[in-house]
């Protein structure tokens, strides 16, 4: 179990990139598709596509990971409170 404590500067961090990176992502993926729709070579659409699937779905699971960590703050919150 993970016993680290959670922090508000690590769930900004986390849902921010995370934000930047999947909509970088969508962007890369057009560049795939105006390349592909230009006839460039399958290397040329081919890398700009498998870029975009890394950034896209590494922005999603840093999102997950804020989505987790805030989580953990409204758990710690609510036990200061009890």
């Amino acid at each position: 179990m993970n016993k680290r404590k959670p922090s508000h500067k690590r769930w900004l961090i986390l849902a921010i990139s995370g934000l930047l990176l999947t909509g970088f992502g969508l962007s890369l993926l057009g560049e795939a598709i105006m390349a592909k729709a230009q006839n460039q070579s399958f290397y040329s659409w081919g890398s700009w596509g498998t870029a975009a699937l890394l950034c896209f779905n590494t922005g999603l699971s840093l999102f997950g990971g804020a989505v987790i960590e805030r989580y953990r703050l409204l758990q710690q919150a609510e036990q200061k409170e009890k």
